[in-house]
């Protein structure tokens, strides 16, 4: 069965590290101040084993080793963006990582590589089986115990996303279907081979001595078509022939069926245009979770990260909510389930909100109605009309010429409840619905904003800088939904960790120099500069002054 581990490890007399340094070394090893102090305490000791106790039963056993000890390498792994192998080199080897996990002594043990392994795929069956993600509560926890220790105001969040691509390769349409095609047929055993038709057969295998990508490039438009009508047929054929598998390779050669292809009379199957993919087609057999998107110039195939932390004038601001969707997923999507993190992790009201204009929409407006929302920006084009929305009715004025006119009531839409405005321009009759009168008023709120306010996130940059600094061409290491969550939250703790340490120097520094520049003050009727705090000799001469009466007095 599950059980707890202890934080503390009792030191070795003879096995403890500062015992084996030189003097300089072990005043260095015990800072506190030190980043792995700092790790171990704020990281490792916060971790809450009991949330993975769902991972272990009876017939499983209990963990050989302390959960804390394997989610932290999980984290210090993504900090220092090492290789599996280099972690555990490091873990062996690296006196201060080890001290960062909490092995003090030079012989406590280190897990096996199987025993990490093993823990990180229990998390990824568990989060399939019951869309849990254990590694998003121990994200939530740990800051939430962060936020109370340092008491950090999450009353003002701020928010902005990455597109981040995922680790395949950029495969076109052929090479996406001709691929899963494969994929599948490798995962048939001998007897489920024997049930194709020897010409299916024949035809597998030439695919399988097939180099696609040079298929695409000698061949023509029309050749490709052609090609791809061809697969059409096959797949369908071995659909119908495999029908009823619940595989995943069959589940995806399924999906990308549909997705390339339509059934239209006498069961003829017919290629999909292309206007007819959706952004979130397969883009890879190898990663079915990723989409693609196009922003600005920027083309991805991955996933869209959200980050949101707290915004503060001179305090701790840490991040409160990290998202990972598909790449597709629109970045005002992200704004209710953001928010409903940070509140359930800040445990505090949000008075505002910092965005830029990517995040705005009536929704949003709605579930944000008694917070202050504060955009940078809207998109689209500035429009030639400006919109007022007064007692008497909307009022257009032609930024181009100056003219205002009254609006009155059109039509509407057959099937809308939403008023629509009209009014007689030069060049015709131009139309305004209510989305085009709430941009015009968000507009005016945008330039009325002080400049300082519209400023406080930018900050936000530099967090999502932070966050994908390790990335090569902001292309990820990993393939797949999960763990590229689980990379995101172990970078945004170790994130926070930094902002934590510099937060707590900055405290020290700040209170050395008042102390160091303040008056002089009385102490217990004797004037003494604060600096005495820095000389332990004076303190013991001015103790010595003040008890060496009484104990004489007593003494006779």
């Amino acid at each position: 069965m599950f059980r707890k581990s202890s934080k503390g490890r009792q030191i070795d007399l003879f096995g403890s590290v500062p015992a084996l340094l030189p003097g300089r070394a072990t005043d260095k090893y015990n800072d506190k101040s030190y980043w792995h102090n700092q790790f171990r305490q704020e990281i490792t000791h916060l971790i809450d084993e009991s949330a993975y106790k769902v991972l272990f039963n009876e017939k499983m056993g209990a963990p050989n080793a302390p959960i804390r000890l394997l989610v932290g390498m999980m984290v210090i792994k993504e900090a220092f963006g090492w290789s599996d192998s280099q972690l555990f080199e490091h873990c062996q080897f690296n006196l201060l990582v080890r001290s960062a996990l909490g092995l003090v002594n030079m012989n406590d043990p280190l897990p096996a590589e199987s025993t990490y392994y093993l823990l990180r795929k229990r998390i990824y069956e568990y989060h399939r089986m019951t869309g849990e993600d254990l590694l998003e509560k121990t994200f939530a926890q740990i800051t939430r115990e962060q936020i109370k220790q340092f008491d950090v105001n999450g009353r003002q969040i701020r928010m902005d996303s990455k597109l981040i691509g995922s680790n395949i390769a950029y495969y076109s349409r052929y090479e996406i279907i001709h691929q899963t095609l494969i994929r599948f047929y490798k995962s048939l055993d001998k007897s489920a081979q024997t049930k194709l038709a020897m010409s299916e057969r024949q035809q597998l295998d030439e695919l399988i001595g097939e180099e696609p990508n040079k298929t695409v490039y000698r061949s023509t438009k029309e050749e490709i078509q052609g090609r791809l009508q061809d697969l059409g047929v096959l797949i369908y054929s071995l659909l119908r022939r495999f029908i009823g598998q619940t595989n995943e390779s069959y589940q995806l050669l399924q999906r990308v069926f549909d997705e390339q292809y339509k059934m239209i009379e006498k069961q003829k199957i017919q290629l999909r245009p292309k206007e007819e993919i959706s952004s979130g087609s397969v883009q890879s057999p190898h990663d079915k979770d990723s989409a693609f998107r196009k922003k600005g110039e920027q083309k991805v195939k991955g996933y869209s990260v959200n980050i949101t932390e707290t915004v503060s004038d001179d305090g701790l601001d840490l991040i409160t909510s990290v998202i990972v969707d598909r790449a597709n997923t629109a970045d005002k999507d992200f704004v209710q389930p953001a928010i409903e993190a940070t509140v359930e992790v800040t445990g505090q009201k949000i008075d505002s909100v910092y965005l830029d204009g990517a995040y705005q929409s009536p929704g949003n407006d709605e579930f944000c109605k008694d917070m202050d929302m504060v955009f940078t920006g809207i998109q689209g084009y500035v429009s030639r009309y400006d919109l007022d929305m007064t007692t008497e009715g909307l009022v257009v004025t032609d930024t181009q010429t100056g003219e205002r006119i009254k609006a009155t009531k059109a039509k509407k839409h057959k099937n809308s409840k939403e008023d629509r405005w009209v009014i007689k321009a030069s060049d015709g009759r131009v139309y305004f619905n209510q989305l085009a009168i709430r941009t015009a008023i968000l507009r005016k709120t945008i330039k009325d904003r002080p400049i300082e306010e519209t400023r406080k996130r930018n900050n936000v940059e530099a967090t999502i800088f932070q966050l994908a600094f390790q990335l090569k061409n902001s292309k990820s290491k990993y393939r797949g939904l999960l763990k590229q969550r689980n990379w995101a939250y172990c970078r945004c703790l170790y994130v926070n960790l930094v902002r934590i340490m510099k937060f707590t120097q900055q405290t020290l520094h700040r209170t050395f120099k008042t102390m160091e520049t303040r008056p002089k003050m009385a102490l217990l009727n004797q004037k003494f500069s604060l600096k005495i705090v820095f000389q332990p000799n004076l303190i013991l001469q001015y103790l010595g002054t003040i008890f060496l009466p009484v104990i004489n007095f007593c003494h006779s």
